[in-house]
């Protein structure tokens, strides 16, 4: 009897564990390499973009500073585009702030290429949606970015994207799963089109709504695949946290 008791309290921890594990790998799509990092809602997923006073934290480092010491960063991406000084274009939401608004006309660059979304962190579930979809049902969202474009809109591509392109970026997103417990980051790790981004969500990863972070500025932390990327300030980070009660 102790050996069962002992081994379904080993189970029991295993499943803990795995609830609350980010999984990353590199993928290949029609030619192309990606980087892809699945979760569940069940994670402590966030939303960072300033300290608490006020300053844009702007790297994956400083945002593991800003956590507590009984918490740690075990992954991190660039989650939407941002004006000079490091705000959020379009709506931002955090806890109980909020920055920026709803942007809801098209524009010029990729924000404005209609339909655009948000991506919406809830209690209990985790979200892409179309911004004309999200102002009607004003879900609750805990964390928030607006973003553009959307690379999946329920199953089906951008229209606007071309299959012969030739604009090409290192690129990153977001998808979601129609229940909203099924969460995946991706960046590209060579240049890829909207198109052949869109559809490595849309085909490969079986997910009905994604959504475009950026590109050129795309960065990944992801120590599971020894991934820290460098390079210039950031504005809104998303991120998921480990707490000391989560990796016992």
């Amino acid at each position: 009897m102790k050996r069962l008791a002992a081994f379904c309290a080993l189970l029991t921890a295993m499943a803990a564990t795995a609830a609350f594990a980010v999984e990353c790998h590199d993928v290949s799509h029609d030619g192309n390499r990606y980087a892809v990092c699945e979760a569940t809602a069940q994670e402590d997923l966030r939303l960072f973009l300033r300290d608490p006073e006020n300053r844009i934290l702007g790297h994956f480092s400083s945002v593991n500073k800003s956590l507590p010491a009984s918490e740690d960063l075990i992954f991190g991406m660039n989650a939407g585009m941002y004006h000079a000084d490091r705000s959020p274009v379009g709506l931002y939401i955090e806890e109980d702030s909020q920055e920026g608004r709803l942007l809801t006309n098209a524009s010029a660059g990729n924000f404005g290429l209609l339909p655009n979304g948000v991506f919406c962190i809830g209690e209990t579930r985790v979200d892409v949606i179309e911004t004309l979809r999200f102002k009607d049902a004003e879900p609750v969202c805990r964390f928030a970015t607006q973003s553009g474009p959307m690379l999946v809109i329920e199953g089906t591509l951008h229209p606007r994207f071309l299959v012969d392109s030739t604009s090409r970026f290192i690129r990153n997103g977001v998808g979601t799963s129609a229940d909203g417990q099924r969460v995946v980051f991706a960046i590209s790790n060579n240049a890829v089109t909207f198109h052949e981004f869109g559809r490595l969500f849309k085909d490969h990863l079986g997910l009905p709504n994604a959504l475009y972070f950026d590109g050129k500025v795309s960065r990944l932390y992801a120590p599971e695949l020894d991934r820290n990327d460098a390079g210039f300030w950031l504005g809104p980070i998303v991120g998921i946290v480990r707490g000391d009660a989560q990796q016992k």
